[in-house]
Formats: C-alpha cells, sequence, structure tokens
C-alpha cells in the first residue's frame, strides 16, 4: 500500500521491512519527482508503476506542472500527455 509522506518529499511502499520509493522536490508550483527505487526482492510486481502513479494522482490534483529527473517517471508522464 502506497503512503505519503510529504514531510520527507516521497511515497513510500513498504513490505517485508524493505522501502520502495518514489522522492519528488516542490518548487513553488512545480514538481520534480527525482527517483524510483524498489528493492531487487520486490522486483517485478509494479509496485514502481503504482507508486509513480500515485505520485502524478497527487500532483494533477494539486495543479503542479509535472516534470520528472528520473527516467521511469518521465516515461509515464510522456506517456499519459498524449
Amino acid at each position: 500500500m502506497v503512503k505519503h509522506q510529504p514531510e520527507k518529499n516521497r511515497f513510500v511502499w513498504v513490505e517485508d521491512n524493505l522501502e520502495s520509493v518514489l522522492e519528488y522536490d516542490v518548487t513553488g508550483t512545480s514538481v520534480d519527482f527525482t527517483r524510483t527505487y524498489v528493492p531487487n526482492e520486490l522486483r517485478g510486481r509494479k509496485i514502481a508503476e503504482t507508486l509513480v502513479y500515485a505520485g502524478l494522482e497527487w500532483a494533477r490534483s494539486n495543479e503542479y506542472q509535472l516534470s520528472a529527473s528520473c527516467w521511469y517517471v518521465d516515461r509515464f508522464i510522456k506517456r499519459t500527455a498524449k
């Protein structure tokens, strides 16, 4: 389950004491998604995808301008912009 931790600028998924994260920076009305990480033990289960969808939903609902330093998030932004 995805939890938003705005005090740490991230979305997190914790399972088996392992953290998967989507990190971001906010500047004014813009948000830059900077990093996704899923431990090897949890990969292949669409956790990163779930984190990105949660982050993008949050950003869009708050009317942030979107950007992504993280290639993985950038791919989602480009796909949904069409």
